[in-house]
C-alpha cells in the first residue's frame, strides 16, 4: 500500500491518503498520524471506483444491501489504511466509533465485529450510536477510529 503524505509539517500532523482506496467526497484524507496516535475518517464501504461491497442492484431499481458485507469490507478497508502506516494492524486500534442507520442490524453486525476482535481484553473500545442516514443509501455503517501508531 502506498499512502500520500503531506509535504510539509501541518499543525495537526501528516494526512495519509491512500491512492488505490476510495477517495474522500471532500478535503480531508483517511488518516492523521498526529503526536503518537492515527486519525482514521469515518470509512465506508466504498470501493475506488464508487461501487460499494455488500450493495446488490435487484431489477426493479432499489437496493439489497448486505451489513455483513458491508461491515467486512469497512474493517478490511480500515486494516489497509493502518497497514499503510508502518505496518499497523487492528491491534493498534485504541477506539471504534460505529455510525448505523439500522440497529436491528447489531447482531449481524458483531457476529462480523468479532471475526476481527475475538477478545474484549485485546480489543479497541467501541461505541455504537444508530443515526438516522449516511452520505449514501447504499451504506448501512460507517466506522471511525483512533490507534496507537508503531
Amino acid at each position: 500500500m502506498s499512502f500520500t503524505p503531506s509535504q510539509a509539517a501541518t499543525p495537526n500532523g501528516q494526512a495519509i491518503i491512500l491512492q488505490e482506496h476510495a477517495q474522500a467526497l471532500a478535503h480531508y484524507p483517511h488518516a492523521r498520524l498526529a503526536g503518537g496516535l492515527i486519525f482514521i475518517s469515518g470509512i465506508s464501504s466504498r470501493r475506488l471506483d464508487n461501487t460499494y461491497e455488500g450493495v446488490t442492484t435487484l431489477e426493479n431499481g432499489t437496493y439489497q444491501l448486505d451489513i455483513r458485507l458491508q461491515t467486512r469490507a469497512v474493517l478490511e478497508n480500515i486494516k489497509a489504511i493502518l497497514a499503510s502506516i508502518n505496518g499497523a494492524t487492528l491491534r493498534n486500534l485504541v477506539d471504534l466509533t460505529v455510525f448505523m442507520v439500522n440497529m436491528s442490524d447489531y447482531a449481524a453486525f458483531n457476529e462480523v465485529y468479532n471475526d476481527y476482535f475475538d477478545q474484549a481484553e485485546t480489543g479497541p473500545s467501541r461505541t455504537t450510536v444508530a443515526v438516522k442516514e449516511l452520505p449514501s443509501p447504499k451504506l448501512l455503517i460507517e466506522i471511525k477510529a483512533v490507534a496507537l501508531a508503531p
